[in-house]
């Protein structure tokens, strides 16, 4: 097996295991949130940091498995024009599209969201809330989440290579 076969089952590995791992993040989301509604609509006892931790299981799920869900094309697609393209020419128009739009939007993402993350665990930055936890952490999701979509991107690159080619990896 060659360098490439082995890099694309690689970051495929990462991404899967990623998204098996992380998608249970949705249960605890679903369950303080119906706390959460029972404890503030029957109780009439809301609490001062369920929406703070809501919106952060939140962010970590929904960023978190986006390279998961390059994997497995869950992502949106406008099939319009190119459902009439063969299997090949698909696999050209996405590796032009990888390399003029994909890959350089990743590169930007991961560089300011390394940014933003080092500014924000600089400053041991939390939200303006009176539960105030902290957001250094989430942010950090942001630059992980955007290397875990590069390398599927890369991985999804090499796959529409070996299409060309007419060879199935």
């Amino acid at each position: 097996m060659n360098f490439a076969k082995k890099l694309s089952m690689f970051c495929d590995t990462i991404n899967e295991w990623t998204g098996r791992i992380f998608g249970w993040v949705i249960i605890p989301l679903v369950l303080l949130t119906v706390m959460e509604v029972v404890l503030r609509r029957i109780f009439g006892a809301p609490t001062i940091w369920s929406f703070e931790v809501l919106k952060q299981l939140y962010g970590l799920h929904f960023m978190i498995v986006a390279g998961f869900g390059l994997l497995y094309g869950s992502h949106v697609s406008v099939d319009v024009f190119t459902m009439i393209l063969s299997k090949k020419k698909k696999a050209i128009l996405s590796i032009i599209s990888y390399m003029l739009f994909f890959f350089p939007f990743c590169i930007i993402c991961i560089w300011q969201g390394y940014l933003f993350a080092a500014t924000s665990w600089a400053m041991k930055e939390t939200t303006w809330s009176v539960f105030s936890p902290p957001i250094y952490p989430i942010k950090t999701i942001i630059a992980i989440s955007f290397i875990l979509l590069l390398l599927q991107g890369i991985s999804e690159f090499i796959k529409n290579i070996y299409i060309i080619r007419g060879v199935e990896l």
